[in-house]
């Protein structure tokens, strides 16, 4: 809370721990923090190459000059679905803004979580506020069109779209893109292309479709190019024009409050079966029904009903 920014790093380290130890900590650790703080939280999410890391690089300096304000950068790395493994690179894309005094920026690995947010990054969120970050930036895994957790956790959401990536049926299937709050074409380099000016004008007809959010703001859609820093300062306007709107109306501290609960239902599950497996007998008999499942004597739906009924029989023993 003294904004140093080596005890951020061990904090954050400690709640993406898996360790029983680590995790009763981290507990005692996030109960000290204020629920609801006073950054700007900006989701920044889209698919596989599209430019996310530039665009934070182009943002992020256009911020801190504009601003004097802290920043903190989230960046989440895609884990391998066989190793577990991940890259952390993206923090080498910004290497101008990674030697700012005033910018922290932390990559964490997905993990098996989905949604390209990590299984802590609620957590950490809230631990960049506490440590005095006034903006934080947290740019998601390349996703899909049905991926919008970070949505559920940040106050903005911005949608980042290849010039040529779709037509409007794409924005009638909504998805993600109703969570969307700004969408931004990037790599627009030469604005009289005609994949430019056709991805724009598909983006405004899409806006027609796309139900309201409740906090009132129109979504925009903006052409950037984060190689020449065009458009920039104009996008950096819209977050400047969306939090004094959700600040004047109080729908930041609704959202916030909401943002708990959301919280609140993303790990409730996890815990719940994290503590099933470690009663006698549960894990004997997920084993024993998974060997049945692959000698073909029972079926998934089956399987799942038995487990079911052996865990609710075993909690009714107690």
């Amino acid at each position: 809370m003294n904004g140093d920014r080596q005890c951020l790093s061990k904090a954050i380290t400690l709640v993406e721990s898996h360790q029983e130890n680590d995790r009763s900590l981290a507990k005692q650790l996030m109960s000290r923090i204020q629920a609801v703080g006073t950054s700007m939280r900006i989701g920044i999410t889209g698919p596989p190459g599209v430019g996310k890391s530039s665009l934070i690089e182009a943002l992020g300096l256009e911020m801190i000059h504009e601003s004097q304000q802290r920043l903190a950068v989230l960046s989440i790395d895609p884990s391998s679905a066989q190793t577990q493994g991940s890259i952390l690179g993206d923090k080498t894309r910004m290497i101008q803004l990674s030697q700012s005094d005033l910018v922290f920026i932390r990559p964490s690995p997905s993990g098996t979580q989905l949604g390209g947010i990590a299984k802590n990054t609620r957590e950490t969120i809230r631990l960049c506020e506490a440590a005095g970050y006034r903006y934080i930036l947290v740019e998601t895994a390349g996703i899909g069109q049905t991926e919008y957790l970070v949505s559920t956790m940040t106050d903005l959401t911005i949608l980042m779209h290849l010039p040529g990536s779709g037509d409007d049926v794409q924005g009638i299937k909504r998805g993600v893109m109703e969570w969307a709050d700004l969408m931004v074409v990037n790599k627009a380099d030469q604005p009289e292309d005609q994949r430019v000016i056709n991805t724009l004008k598909d983006l405004h007809s899409v806006l027609h479709f796309l139900p309201g959010r409740g906090h009132g703001y129109t979504p925009k859609v903006l052409s950037v190019s984060a190689l020449n820093k065009k458009g920039i300062p104009e996008l950096w306007g819209e977050i400047k024009a969306f939090e004094k709107h959700i600040n004047e109306n109080g729908y930041i501290l609704i959202n916030r409050k909401q943002q708990l609960v959301n919280s609140f239902r993303q790990q409730l599950p996890l815990r719940l079966w994290e503590s099933m497996l470690v009663m006698p007998g549960v894990k004997q008999n997920l084993e024993d029904t998974e060997e049945k499942i692959l000698s073909e004597d029972l079926s998934p739906e089956e399987a799942v009903d038995l487990l079911q009924d052996f865990i609710f029989a075993s909690l009714r023993t107690k």
